[in-house]
């Protein structure tokens, strides 16, 4: 909350009848502040196993590459454990250990949940967004640098890991399609746009934040996201999640 006035243009076309169009452009960039570097890290540490082929993919070429990456295998006080890969562009050992530490700890400062799908990370340099999905977290560290600086690093963390340990199973469930149409709307123009592709990830960071952290957003945008998906918002909370460490108020 204590950044938010800088974001304040955000809410300029929040509205209120949630018949209108979507409140936000995207949930990820709404409150710096949802999970912050103040918030507990379940990472562990990491050891390096070595180097060895991995097939990652790289936003750079927007393929599939083969690399000879460091290896790291990052583990968590949940017991879940992650493959850190990074390409061998960082040249050394340490340069590829602190970046892959770095990242094993800020991921840790996600819900038990949201790492349980994400068994390999692929780190690579460049300003490209990250990505989700294929039991994968993807890093671009440039990218993550302006993530960092602006203070969004964990939100889009949150909404990366939601597209890799949620949507195979949640995306096109029964209970998830019925959710969306009773709702009035969709809480972003970007959900709406990508709905069975985004409105998962679009909806558990706004989620999230107002069962978990309400005291980090405004009263305005606790209001919007309670009118404008509650149907969405029953149905996560009948799934009864682990978001260990964090829990209900």
């Amino acid at each position: 909350m204590n950044r938010l006035m800088k974001y304040v243009g955000v809410f300029l076309f929040i509205v209120l009848d949630v018949s209108a169009a979507p409140p936000v452009d995207g949930t990820i960039f709404v409150d710096p502040d949802i999970v912050t570097s103040t918030d507990p890290s379940l990472y562990q540490g990491i050891s390096y196993t070595g180097t060895g082929n991995r097939v990652m993919f790289d936003r750079r070429t927007n393929t599939f590459e083969t690399y000879n990456a460091f290896l790291f295998i990052a583990t968590y006080s949940d017991g879940l454990i992650i493959e850190i890969q990074v390409n061998p562009e960082f040249t050394t050992v340490e340069a590829a250990s602190d970046i892959a530490s770095f990242y094993g700890n800020e991921v840790g400062r996600l819900p038990t949940l949201l790492r349980t799908d994400v068994q390999t990370m692929w780190i690579h340099m460049g300003v490209y967004l990250f990505g989700g999905g294929n039991n994968n977290l993807l890093i671009h560290t440039g990218q993550g640098e302006l993530y960092i600086a602006d203070g969004f690093l964990e939100e889009v963390l949150i909404h990366e890991a939601t597209h890799t340990s949620l949507d195979a199973a949640h995306a096109a469930s029964a209970g998830w399609l019925a959710a969306q149409v009773s709702d009035a709307g969709f809480i972003s123009t970007y959900a709406q746009d990508n709905p069975t592709r985004e409105d998962i990830a679009e909806s558990f960071l706004p989620y999230f934040a107002l069962k978990y952290k309400r005291d980090r957003i405004s009263d305005l945008y606790a209001s919007v996201v309670a009118a404008t998906i509650p149907n969405r918002i029953a149905y996560f909370d009948a799934q009864n999640f682990n978001l260990f460490p964090y829990s209900l108020p």
